[in-house]
């Protein structure tokens, strides 16, 4: 009896042997019982979740499965900006998104106390355009919210990826319709009169900020947004804090320790291209930022390449020739510093002179021409006729 359950129970078995020699593909088709998708379902069926996971995150076939993932990040490609699809996000959408990332568990170093150093005229300017970030972005913020945005100004001007001014910071892309950093610069926030009561809360938000205050809470916050919105480099970044409506962020790793902040003010808050000028001439609201004959940028030349037999020109900007190099205008091509002037092209010629003669390897010794002695008889004689 006992014989015979064994005989019945190996014959319900599945023979997993496979003969000697035989390739890792037909092994698979032998134990699979062939290399179809339900092949595949029969020899994943006993494998821990775990390890199935990992196997399916190293599959280098593409698949239009997810496994998961949310469409959009299901491939990490650095050329495209991740998605969420075809998704239509409402602010409630957007509430639980930024609800299911954790805050970091790290303590939060505050920043170093910023006092800005600079002319009565750059002061003046920094101040205006601080204030007009700070009311623009958290008019209706509590102050700590105010305060929270301008400590973020200032970390991005200290910061080595960011201009160097307080007014670089604020407009920075502002003159491309899909790249300013703050949006208040290309939406048409900046039509809108300010309120009178808002617009002087904001300003002593900015100048106490200029001035060395530090909100300690936002620590090294280069990045922030709504809470009601979800942007798509919110999941990239440290979340920190959240003050009023607005979520506060940080660089990861190194990038974001105290220590990346060795960024230098350089001054020339009024250093804004014209290219930016004449886009927000007509928007900018009790400013100071128009009719300023000063922000005219800098000049443009063109320039004609012919390569391969195409001509194409280009407007080449025209750095200030102390050596000053402005904002870059899109579209203008932008040499990597001044041209030199005439004098610096003879002096440097004439360096180049002085080098190769000092280089230069001697040259050999020419020998002299051989003499004919007509007395020695050495002549060649003419044949005769």
């Amino acid at each position: 009896m006992i014989a015979l359950v064994a005989i019945g129970l190996s014959g319900c078995m599945t023979n997993y042997r496979v003969k000697a020699g035989t390739g890792r593909v037909d092994g698979v088709a032998a134990v699979a019982r062939g290399l179809s998708n339900a092949a595949l379902a029969r020899l994943v069926a006993d494998m821990d979740p775990a390890m199935l996971a990992l196997a399916r995150r190293h599959d280098p076939a593409a698949g239009a499965d997810p496994w998961g993932r949310v469409v959009g990040w299901t491939s990490y490609d650095l050329a495209r900006i991740p998605t969420l699809g075809d998704l239509t996000l409402e602010s409630s959408d957007a509430l639980l998104i930024n609800a299911l990332k954790p805050y970091g568990d790290e303590p939060t170093p505050p920043a170093r106390p910023f006092i800005l150093k600079a002319s009565t005229e750059d002061r003046a300017r920094a101040e205006d355009c601080l204030t007009q970030a700070i009311y623009y972005e958290a008019a209706v913020e509590p102050v700590e919210g105010m305060q929270a945005v301008a400590q973020t100004v200032l970390n991005r001007l200290r910061h080595p990826g960011y201009p160097k001014s307080v007014c670089g910071v604020v407009y920075e892309g502002s003159q491309r319709l899909t790249g300013c950093q703050f949006s208040f610069t290309c939406d048409g926030s900046l039509a809108r009169t300010p309120n009178p009561v808002l617009w002087a809360r904001a300003r002593g938000v900015a100048h106490s900020a200029l001035g060395g205050f530090v909100l300690a809470p936002v620590g090294t916050a280069t990045h922030y947004h709504a809470d009601y919105v979800a942007p798509y480099w919110a999941p990239t970044l440290y979340k920190i804090t959240k003050i009023g409506r607005h979520i506060f962020y940080r660089w990861t790793g190194p990038s974001g320790s105290p220590a990346a902040f060795s960024g230098r003010y350089a001054g020339g808050e009024n250093n804004l291209s014209l290219a930016i000028l004449q886009g927000l001439d007509e928007r900018i609201q009790g400013s100071g930022l128009t009719g300023d004959a000063r922000l005219a940028g800098p000049a443009t030349r063109t320039v004609t390449l012919a390569v391969a037999g195409e001509s194409r020109t280009y407007a080449v900007q025209i750095p200030d020739p102390a050596g000053g190099q402005g904002i870059r205008i899109e579209g203008a091509l932008q040499p990597a510093r001044r041209p030199p002037t005439p004098a610096e092209v003879a002096e440097i010629n004439a360096r180049l002179k002085r080098l190769d003669e000092a280089t230069a390897p001697p040259r050999p010794a020419q020998a002299a021409p051989p003499t004919l002695d007509v007395t020695a008889g050495n002549l060649p004689l003419a044949r005769p006729n």
